[in-house]
């Protein structure tokens, strides 16, 4: 079992069922998903674009990407339907915990003058957090970047409002920015 998910347990939902006053175990916010996807603005020109981006994600996350294609055409952006212009992957169970033990404890304080995450939940709980490259991941090797690409990463969870589900956050030590107090 996963190093996060036994802190789950063991430690984290008794918390939140004393803080927030659950009566139900199932009524404890829980993490039931991460999403990590890669939009390859570039695969327009270049179709190799969005391979190499998968083949950096599926080395990512450990978990094969799928190539998304788009669904409607549009003209300013030289996009027809059908066309790939992404890739995605959902991690759940033991991987997802095991991602987001990596995310916290290596990669986030990979990146330069790191202060902290801005808080970014969606009004239910669930929180999105965008990288700018792939190459602070220590699976990526820099020599064989061929495009920098960034990525969206969502955490989705049960709790149902944003207290809830920075606190289940929180348990895992992920590092939000702190409001800085007056003097």
């Amino acid at each position: 079992m996963a190093r996060l998910q036994d802190q789950y347990k063991e430690s984290i939902a008794p918390a939140l069922k004393e803080n927030f006053g659950y009566r139900n175990v199932n009524q404890i916010p829980r993490l039931t998903k991460i999403v990590v996807s890669m939009g390859v603005s570039r695969a327009v020109e270049n179709k190799a674009a969005v391979e190499a981006a998968a083949k950096d994600l599926t080395r990512i996350t450990g978990q094969k990407a799928v190539i998304k294609k788009a669904v409607k055409s549009v003209a300013n952006f030289r996009l027809r339907e059908g066309m790939p212009i992404g890739c995605v992957t959902t991690l759940r169970g033991e991987r997802m915990y095991e991602f987001m033990d990596r995310l916290i404890s290596v990669v986030l304080p990979r990146i330069r003058d790191f202060q902290g995450i801005k808080s970014n939940f969606d009004g239910r709980g669930n929180f999105s957090l965008g990288l700018t490259e792939q190459s602070i991941f220590p699976e990526i090797e820099l020599d064989r970047i061929e495009f920098p690409q960034g990525m969206n990463i969502t955490f989705v969870n049960t709790a149902t409002n944003d207290a809830e589900g920075r606190a289940l956050l929180d348990g895992f030590g992920m590092p939000f920015r702190r409001k800085r107090e007056q003097d």
